[in-house]
């Protein structure tokens, strides 16, 4: 049973960066494909960045091209998501998730999440 924990989220200003980590347990292959989502009040879910565990396959939402990061540490079990330049629209819950491979539509597991709040 794979576990994740995200850590990271805290109050920022405009402009500023944070790095969440996720540290994932339970045995993960190299095909799992990793996610991170955010979800801000009111609106749902939406998809931020992935990564397969091997460290390829990156992909971004628009929103956070060019802004955000998305890597992983294989040692310590872990993928990060580097922010930069935050906005306050990127204020939310953010959710690290995974899934077997990029051929499953949905993510099975999925982590508590973590509040990121950005003063404008």
């Amino acid at each position: 049973q794979v576990q994740l924990v995200e850590s990271g989220g805290g109050l920022v200003q405009a402009g500023g960066s944070l790095r969440l980590s996720c540290a994932a347990s339970g045995g993960l292959f190299s095909n799992y494909i990793m996610g991170w989502f955010r979800q801000a009040p009111g609106k749902e879910r939406e998809f931020v960045s992935r990564i397969r565990w091997s460290g390829d396959m990156t992909l971004y939402a628009d929103s956070v091209k060019g802004r955000f990061t998305i890597s992983r540490d294989n040692a310590e079990n872990t993928v990060y998501l580097q922010m930069n330049s935050l906005k306050a629209e990127d204020t939310a819950v953010y959710y690290c998730a995974a899934k077997v491979n990029i051929f499953v539509s949905e993510y099975t597991y999925w982590g508590q999440g973590t509040q990121v709040t950005v003063s404008s």
